[in-house]
């Protein structure tokens, strides 16, 4: 769970914050997705459609997807994760955050040990780190989230709301970015995200590497 330190991380009522989500967005495949489509099969194959065309809400799919799995399977669900690509530009991108004294805030609604893995070294890049946590000491996994909202087991505005700024930053992909693309200033959307901001007439930057936000936000800021 996100603790106290984590929260004061980023402070508040500064210029700029850039809020990114983590699966298919840092990583080049939708990681959290695969592992559940690979740990709970036919309850995927069932839920993920209901979710995609939004008649399920991500916080009961999600959360009866994760609690169907064995506790067992914990460790092998972090070593899944391993080795994972993530999207070119990301490290000239936190580069360039730092030289412009900008806060990078992963805001996952995926698994925080998933996000932990993939990202390394890097990890302690972000500013701060917003994800879903798993008790594993029961037969099955157990959810906990602090930011959980009505719709979303991490809902990305509330998290959004603890780091105030003149310019908030969206970068995203999917189904679970939408509300906080709604929010944001500006926004990076690619893939399903893109699609759900066309239907909303909501205006987004296409991208499809960290290099294209980088040069975008280059010529914005500069």
């Amino acid at each position: 769970m996100t603790d106290d330190k984590q929260k004061s991380s980023i402070p508040n009522n500064q210029q700029r914050v850039v809020f990114c989500d983590f699966d298919g967005t840092i990583t080049v495949e939708e990681t959290f997705v695969a592992m559940l489509k690979h740990f709970a099969p036919e309850l995927s194959s069932q839920l993920m459609p209901e979710i995609y065309a939004r008649r399920l809400s991500l916080r009961s799919g999600v959360r009866q997807l994760l609690e169907s799995i064995p506790s067992e399977r914990y460790g092998e669900i972090v070593e899944f994760s391993r080795g994972k690509l993530m999207r070119p530009g990301l490290l000239e991108f936190l580069d360039f955050l730092d030289e412009q004294k900008v806060d990078f805030a992963i805001v996952s609604g995926g698994l925080r040990v998933m996000v932990e893995t993939v990202m390394g070294d890097l990890v302690h890049r972000a500013s701060v780190i917003y994800a879903v946590d798993v008790d594993a000491s029961g037969p099955r996994l157990q959810v906990n989230s602090e930011f959980e909202g009505d719709e979303e087991l991490v809902s990305k505005v509330r998290v959004m709301g603890q780091h105030p700024a003149e310019e908030q930053v969206a970068i995203g992909d999917s189904l679970t970015d939408f509300n906080m693309a709604l929010q944001a200033s500006s926004v990076f959307a690619r893939d399903r995200l893109a699609e759900y901001l066309d239907e909303q007439q909501k205006p987004y930057t296409k991208w499809d590497n960290f290099f294209d936000v980088l040069e975008n936000l280059s010529q914005k800021w500069n």
